[in-house]
C-alpha cells in the first residue's frame, strides 16, 4: 500500500512543479519553500518500504531539489540562489512560530495540545540540523548543476539534473540522518539505506515526469 502512496505523492509533486512551472518563477519559488518545510515537518513519520523502515518525507526534498535545478535551467543561477535563502528563511521561520505555539496555555475544553506537542518538540533539533544541511547540500547541487550546465551544455538538463541530485542526496542523506535523526529512531542505518534509495527512485520518477514540462516555456533561452 505505501509503494501506491508513494507513487500517488510524487504524482502530485510533478504536477504541482509543473503547474507552478507553467505559472512563472515566482510560483516555482513559493512550491520550493513549502516543500523544504514539509520535508523537514514530516521526516519524522516513519512508514514501512519492503518491511525496511524509512521516513514519508524523501519525495518533498526531492521536489525541492528540481525545483531549484529547474529555476537553474530557466531563469539562472541568481533566481535559484534567490529560491534557496526564500526557502530558509521559511524553515526559519516555521521553527520560531512552531516553538511560540507551544507556549500557549491550552484551555479546557482544548483536545489538540498533545498532538501538537508531540509532533513539534522534536522540530527545533531537526530544522537545526536540517538548516545546516539543507544550506551545504542545496549550495553544492547549484554548483554541481551550474559547473555540469556549462561543461557538458550538449547534454539534456534532465540528466544533468540527475546527476547532481544522485551525488547531492547521497550527502544529504548521510548529514541529515547523522545531526538530526541519531538517537531519535530506530535502526538508523536501514533507514539511511532505504531512505537513500527511496529518493534514487524519486529522482528516477521526477526525471521520467519532467519529459510532460513544455519546451517553449523557457523565458531564458536555455534547452529544457
Amino acid at each position: 500500500m505505501n509503494i501506491i502512496i508513494f507513487f500517488l505523492q510524487m504524482g502530485i509533486i510533478i504536477g504541482a512543479l509543473y503547474g507552478a512551472y507553467r505559472l512563472g518563477k515566482e510560483a516555482l519559488i513559493t512550491l520550493c519553500s513549502i516543500m523544504s518545510v514539509l520535508a523537514n515537518f514530516f521526516v519524522l513519520q516513519q512508514i514501512e518500504f519492503f518491511g525496511w523502515n524509512a521516513t514519508s518525507s524523501d519525495a518533498f526534498a526531492i521536489g525541492t531539489l528540481f525545483g531549484l535545478n529547474l529555476l537553474q535551467q530557466t531563469y539562472g543561477r541568481e533566481t535559484a540562489k534567490k529560491a534557496l535563502w526564500i526557502s530558509f528563511f521559511a524553515m526559519v521561520f516555521f521553527v520560531a512560530v512552531s516553538q511560540v505555539h507551544l507556549l500557549y496555555i491550552p484551555g479546557d475544553a482544548d483536545t489538540s495540545r498533545n498532538h501538537f506537542q508531540a509532533l513539534l518538540s522534536s522540530t527545533p533539533r531537526l530544522l537545526l540540523a536540517s538548516l545546516g544541511t539543507f544550506l551545504l547540500v542545496q549550495w553544492l547541487d547549484l554548483r554541481m548543476y551550474g559547473f555540469a550546465l556549462k561543461r557538458w551544455s550538449a547534454i539534456s538538463w534532465r540528466l544533468r539534473s540527475t546527476g547532481c541530485l544522485i551525488i547531492s542526496q547521497a550527502i544529504d542523506t548521510a548529514l541529515f540522518s547523522a545531526l538530526g535523526l541519531w538517537g531519535v529512531l530506530s535502526d538508523l542505518g536501514s533507514i539511511m539505506a532505504v531512505s537513500y534509495g527511496i529518493k534514487c527512485a524519486a529522482i528516477l520518477i521526477t526525471t521520467i515526469g519532467a519529459y510532460f514540462f513544455n519546451p517553449r516555456l523557457s523565458l531564458s533561452g536555455h534547452e529544457i
